[in-house]
């Protein structure tokens, strides 16, 4: 069920890729595909920040527990 779940939103997110790619090669002023780059940095990095700081949180609890 996870799969079918997974592959239909797959679809929808393939669809919608294929939509920016159209209009940010149609626009000549290019502020929207920077933007839309920005954007996916942003997505990008938020959950390795996330994880780093759990990590950090994980290690800092042990460490003093050893102490």
């Amino acid at each position: 069920m996870l799969f079918l779940f997974s592959c239909i939103f797959f679809l929808k997110a393939s669809a919608q890729c294929a939509m920016c790619r159209a209009v940010l090669e149609s626009e000549e002023g290019q502020t929207a595909a920077e933007g839309i780059n920005n954007g996916i940095m942003y997505l990008m990095a938020i959950p390795y920040i996330l994880v780093a700081g759990l990590g950090y949180f994980i290690y800092r609890r042990f460490y003093k527990l050893k102490k």
